[in-house]
């Protein structure tokens, strides 16, 4: 094979090489759905995704703002979307596996102390006020009513002046400024709002209800059957909130609060690489504290629950395995990535390479055969030289010769030579000569010398050609 086609296949092996090389190092995007898009969701991976590039990390992600969370888990599901934003209890995408949680929202209800309501239960007969803040809100408390088989009260039933009948509770939406009035004009008797117990919204809310008791104490009322409702509606989940969390003059609750809530997650689907999903978990932890001064909402970030590797990836609410290894320490490594492929590559790179190489072998040996059959001529024709007894038989073992070195010039100038077969073919033609020039001088002693000499000399410079090919 000629240099300059052993350069060209080095170039491509060498481009070959840092083309894989680009391709392995290249960073991985991934789309992510977020809901709403004025939400704090959208603003904290808006924030984490700007970062990731502002770091040169080697996941990126794409945010496709939504108008609500039910649309951001739609397009997860049908797989428009590698991860999203998800409430489970307004969609739960049935191929959504969770990353983190981005918050909880605690269903939190209060009264003022004079309406004798203090846990689920009570309110039978009773109008809840709702703070809506999103769509699911309502059907959120609904869902918990046909638990304790209660029946929302009809908008006729609510409007009338007497008392719902048993097992009716009455559900009346109102604004966050409308709670004091509310009840101060007995529309509603305790007021529900879902959202974050360190949320303003959430502190707002309580205030207005003190500012209607006359004696400025409120209940606050619990849902002691949390964990038998997270059995039937396993996308809520038990919330406690703790004694003082919303004041401590006086403490307020006065005693730990058992209720339900509900989680905004970061869900990504089960054929993401768990690998940019660790990397995803990773760095969204790891920045916490440096994404809370864009999105504070950060800083209530955790990792889902869960007591093993084998009850994270099998709860009812599963987890991604990329996001356990995280969890777990168990990230893989570049050889743990691509120990299948190296090991194939390997296998049947050694096989390629065998192959080759008995091509290479094959190759050679047809180069050495096309020389070897021009050796045993030259050999033929040394002996015939020796055997002639005349002179235009040895000029036609002449011209047989010079056509045996011209083919063999011709042939190292195409292909390398070893040097061995090339002192071979210089002993055998020196051979040839001599026995050709004994043979002239020996039919006609005056012109023998001359003609020997000059075939040395043409011997000479048609080998001198091959040479620069063979070294």
């Amino acid at each position: 094979m000629r240099r300059e086609w052993l350069f060209v296949l080095l170039a491509l092996g060498l481009a070959a090489v840092a083309g894989l090389v680009a391709y392995v190092s290249r960073p991985t995007v991934l789309t992510v759905a977020v809901g709403p898009r004025d939400g704090a969701e959208a603003a904290l991976i808006e924030a984490y995704a700007k970062a990731l590039v502002r770091n040169h990390e080697d996941v990126r992600l794409q945010v496709t703002p939504h108008a609500d969370v039910r649309d951001s888990a739609l397009a997860l599901q049908k797989n428009r979307a590698d991860l999203a934003v998800v409430r489970p209890d307004v969609l739960l995408p049935d191929n959504g596996l969770t990353l983190a949680i981005l918050h909880d929202e605690a269903l939190i209800i209060a009264a003022p102390s004079a309406a004798e309501i203090e846990s689920f239960s009570d309110l039978s007969t009773r109008r809840l006020g709702i703070v809506v803040r999103h769509d699911a809100d309502l059907p959120f408390v609904t869902n918990l009513l046909d638990f304790y088989d209660f029946k929302p009260a009809t908008a006729a039933e609510i409007a009338a002046s007497e008392a719902l009948g048993a097992g009716r509770v009455g559900l009346v939406p109102i604004k966050a400024n409308e709670v004091t009035q509310a009840l101060e004009a007995k529309r509603v008797d305790a007021v529900a709002v879902v959202a974050s117990p360190a949320a303003k919204v959430t502190l707002g809310v309580l205030r207005a209800v003190e500012a209607a008791s006359p004696e400025r104490r409120i209940t606050f009322v619990g849902v002691p059957d949390g964990k038998a409702i997270t059995q039937r509606l396993p996308e809520l989940q038990v919330v406690t909130v703790s004694a003082g969390t919303f004041g401590g003059r006086p403490k307020r609750p006065e005693e730990d609060v058992e209720t339900v809530g509900v989680s905004y997650r970061l869900m990504a689907r089960g054929a993401v690489s768990r690998v940019a999903v660790a990397s995803v978990v990773q760095h969204l932890f790891e920045w916490r504290s440096r994404l809370a001064a864009l999105a504070p909402i950060a800083n209530a970030m955790k990792p889902p629950d869960y007591d093993t590797t084998v009850t994270a990836t099998s709860a009812r609410l599963p987890n991604h395995p990329g996001a356990v290894d995280y969890f777990e320490r168990e990230q893989q490594t570049f050889l743990d990535r691509y120990e299948d492929w190296i090991y194939l590559l390997a296998f049947f790179g050694g096989t390629l390479g065998s192959g080759i190489a008995w091509l290479g072998q094959r190759l050679a040996r047809k180069r050495r055969e096309r020389i070897d059959v021009v050796l045993d001529r030259l050999l033929d024709i040394l002996a015939e030289a020796r055997d002639a007894r005349e002179v235009d038989k040895l000029d036609e073992l002449t011209r047989e010769t010079d056509a045996l070195i011209a083919d063999v010039v011709r042939h190292a100038r195409e292909r390398t030579i070893d040097s061995r077969m090339i002192s071979a073919l210089i002993l055998a033609i020196d051979a040839v000569n001599g026995a050709l020039d004994d043979g002239r001088r020996a039919l006609d002693p005056g012109a023998g010398a001359g003609v020997g000499g000059g075939a040395r000399s043409r011997t000479a410079r048609l080998l001198s050609l091959s040479l620069p090919a063979a070294e």
